[in-house]
C-alpha cells in the first residue's frame, strides 16, 4: 500500500532528477545532464521512490527502465518542469526595464534563418536580455505560457490570445544555378515532376495538401529528395540536388538560388502571438515591437520579388 505523501508533497530536485533518468536511462547520464554526482541522483530517486511508496524504475542491461507509474507521471512531471521555467523567467525580469529572459517558438525555417539576425540586433540595443528559442513546426501552447511569444504561419485558433497578422510570405520554387545549368529551365511542373526532380517532405501530408489547394497535384514518389525537416530540405536545395519550394524572400538572400515556375501563388500568413497578461511586461512588449518590425521588413522583400 502506498504511503500518504507530505502535505507539500516530494521536492522539485526530487521530481527533476526523475525527468532525467527517465530521458537519460541512466543515472550516470542524468547526473551529467545535471551536473550532479552520481550518488547524489540515487538518492533524490531513491528519496521519491520511497516517498511515493512505489518503485520508479527497474535495472536491465539496457540501463534503467521506467515502470509503468514513472511512465503515468512523466506529463505532470514535465509540466511542473515547464512551471518552474516560466517562474525563473518571470523572477528574473524586473518590473519596469527590458531585462530577463523572453522564450520563442516558431517554425524550424524561421527559427533557424528569420530570427537570429532579428534578436542579434534586438540584443545589441537591450544587452539585459536574454533568449530561449525553440524551433518547432507543431505549437506550443502560448495560452498555458509555455512560450513568451510564438510566430505562427497560420491564424492562431486557440482565443484568449493577443494575436497581430503581420502580412504574408509568399512561396516559390527555386533551384540552384548549378542545377540549372546541368538540366535546365523546367517547362511546368508536370515535366519537373515527371523528371523526379523535385525536394519535399517524407511522410509529412502538408506540402502535397498546400499544393492540392493551388490545383497542384503531387504524389510522395514525385520527390526526389525526401525529408520531413524543412530545414534539411533548404539545405538540399542550396546543395543542387533538385528544385523545392522556398519562401522568396529567404531566397533573396541566397543569390545561388534562382526561381523557376514563378506562377505557384502561393503564400503563408504569419502571425506575432503573445498571452494577454503579458503584452505589457517590458522584456516581452519590446521583444513584439522589436519582432514585429523585423518580420514586416522580412515580408516586403517577398511582396517587391
Amino acid at each position: 500500500m502506498n504511503r500518504p505523501l507530505p502535505h507539500d508533497g516530494p521536492d522539485w530536485a526530487l521530481w527533476r532528477s526523475f525527468l532525467a533518468v527517465l530521458r537519460a536511462g541512466s543515472l550516470s547520464g542524468a547526473a551529467r545532464a545535471l551536473r550532479l554526482t552520481h550518488p547524489t541522483l540515487r538518492r533524490h530517486i531513491e528519496a521519491l521512490e520511497a516517498a511515493l511508496g512505489t518503485a520508479l524504475f527497474t535495472r536491465s542491461p539496457a540501463g534503467l527502465l521506467p515502470t509503468a507509474t514513472a511512465l503515468s507521471l512523466r506529463a505532470a512531471a514535465e509540466a511542473m518542469e515547464a512551471a518552474a521555467a516560466r517562474l525563473m523567467r518571470e523572477a528574473s525580469a524586473e518590473a519596469e526595464e527590458p531585462a530577463g529572459t523572453v522564450r520563442l517558438t516558431a517554425s524550424e525555417i524561421v527559427s533557424a534563418e528569420v530570427l537570429p539576425s532579428l534578436l542579434a540586433e534586438l540584443r545589441a540595443r537591450h544587452r539585459r536580455l536574454a533568449f530561449e528559442l525553440v524551433p518547432s513546426d507543431g505549437t506550443l501552447d502560448v495560452l498555458r505560457r509555455d512560450a513568451d511569444i510564438a510566430v505562427r504561419m497560420a491564424r492562431p485558433a486557440t482565443n484568449g490570445l493577443v494575436a497581430q497578422r503581420l502580412g504574408a510570405v509568399r512561396l516559390g520554387f527555386f533551384a540552384h544555378w548549378r542545377w540549372l545549368e546541368v538540366h535546365g529551365e523546367p517547362a511546368d511542373l508536370a515535366s519537373l515532376i515527371a523528371a523526379g526532380a523535385l525536394i519535399g517532405p517524407d511522410r509529412s501530408d502538408a506540402l502535397p495538401r498546400a499544393l492540392a489547394a493551388h490545383g497542384i497535384a503531387v504524389s510522395r514518389e514525385a520527390f526526389t529528395f525526401r525529408c520531413d525537416s524543412d530545414v534539411a530540405c533548404l539545405a538540399a536545395l542550396r546543395a543542387g540536388i533538385g528544385v523545392g519550394i522556398c519562401q522568396v524572400p529567404l531566397a533573396a538572400r541566397m543569390p545561388d538560388l534562382r526561381p523557376v515556375l514563378p506562377t505557384l501563388g502561393a503564400e503563408l500568413e504569419m502571425w506575432l502571438v503573445t498571452h494577454p497578461d503579458l503584452r505589457t511586461v517590458p522584456r516581452v512588449r519590446i521583444a513584439l515591437d522589436a519582432l514585429a518590425a523585423g518580420l514586416r521588413c522580412y515580408l516586403a522583400v517577398g511582396d517587391t520579388a
